[in-house]
């Protein structure tokens, strides 16, 4: 397997893991600093997500944006389960998330000099 491909999986791996555990823990009672920042941090985490595979190896993105939509929305279908609220708003936020990944993995594999690039 290319270094690539194993940068691509490890990296997604790794922050989907960090991802469920931050999601699916139960939610100490502390206030948000800002009305809805909930939202703007499930749209940073899922486009950190997203970042990897859009970079490394866009020819997945086929595979792995449904994925990513679909692991969004089963975090917010277990949420309950766990003591935490479901919201399709924080599932819409995954989504923007998902796209800006992608957009800004692509981008920079443009944007850097050809030495850092995969």
């Amino acid at each position: 397997m290319l270094l690539q491909s194993k940068l691509a999986l490890g990296l997604t791996f790794l922050l989907a893991v960090g991802i469920a555990a931050l999601t699916l823990t139960p939610i100490i009672n502390v206030p948000a600093p800002v009305e809805q920042s909930d939202k703007i941090y499930h749209a940073l985490a899922f486009a950190a997500l997203a970042f990897p595979i859009s970079f490394f190896r866009p020819s997945w993105l086929l595979v792995a944006v449904p994925a990513f939509a679909g692991f969004g929305g089963m975090i917010e279908i277990i949420q309950p389960y766990v003591g935490r609220e479901c919201s399709f708003y924080d599932w819409f936020a995954d989504l923007v998330g998902i796209v800006l990944g992608v957009v800004c993995g692509r981008a920079a594999t443009v944007a850097l000099p050809k030495a850092f690039r995969p």
